[in-house]
């Protein structure tokens, strides 16, 4: 399992999130407590906002802790919402285009879990990606099809209903020709203004999520584990759940894929 941590608020430098904490990005992608592999070294990516629609992106296929570009970078640069991701694989190549976050237009998206026997089915997820997205597949992870499948449902119009839609296709494509766990999907997506985020399994073990606003920084944070276990306030998010985060608001509704999927 990946582990990954994003924001929204007043603008911060990334090494906030991503170096600085006890228990920072980096130093999760060798130490994680709340995963099955407490190492995650088959690559790491930052996207991040600044005065354009689109976001910023840099990926490699080094261990985070082991690249300095990747802290020059977080040290100097300042963004009010950004998602950074640590990967470990779960069987596609370790590419730089196999790393999160992806991102197409004013969207970015990254993923934590897994979609059972996607092997199986790969070529038929692909097939669903409609023409006129597939030219931003660029890798061969589930995460990227999932992202781009809720593209396809209309993330821009209503991103919960969209991401929904994309996870009962991956649902009914691991029942018919994949295995269990089905999907596991804790994922962060931005627009640029809005951070979501969304935390699910078809089983009992969705990945975990929390999120903590401060004060000091006016904005807030949203993880796959707490960044600092000396900090008090990090909410965990309920398994089933979507979350909308804009300004100091949280808005947090039901994540409901599964009827689709069965009437699919």
């Amino acid at each position: 399992m990946c582990r990954w941590a994003a924001y929204i608020g007043q603008a911060i430098f990334l090494e906030d999130v991503v170096s600085s904490p006890s228990h920072s990005l980096i130093h999760q992608s060798h130490c994680a407590t709340q995963c099955h592999t407490a190492t995650n070294a088959d690559g790491f990516g930052v996207a991040w906002y600044g005065e354009r629609p689109e976001p910023g992106l840099f990926r490699d296929v080094l261990p985070a802790w082991s690249d300095p570009n990747l802290r020059s970078l977080t040290a100097q640069v300042k963004s009010h919402l950004f998602l950074a991701h640590v990967r470990a694989s779960t069987g596609t190549a370790t590419s730089r285009n196999n790393c999160h976050p992806f991102t197409a237009g004013r969207w970015a998206f990254m993923h934590n879990g897994q979609a059972g026997g996607y092997d199986g089915f790969r070529r038929d997820a692909d097939m669903a990606i409609p023409d006129h997205l597939y030219a931003q597949r660029k890798g061969a992870t589930d995460s990227e099809a999932l992202f781009l499948l809720a593209l396809a449902q209309g993330l821009d119009a209503d991103p919960r209903a969209a991401l929904e839609r994309a996870a009962a296709q991956f649902i009914a494509l691991s029942r018919a020709k994949g295995t269990t766990p089905h999907l596991r999907l804790t994922a962060a997506l931005a627009d640029g203004e809005r951070l979501y985020a969304v935390r699910y399994a078809t089983d009992e073990n969705a990945p975990t999520l929390y999120h903590r606003w401060s004060d000091s920084r006016q904005g807030r944070a949203v993880v796959s584990e707490p960044l600092d276990a000396d900090e008090c306030g990090w909410e965990a998010v309920p398994a089933g759940s979507f979350c909308t985060f804009e300004g100091s608001g949280v808005k947090i509704e039901t994540f409901t894929p599964e009827p689709v999927a069965l009437a699919a």
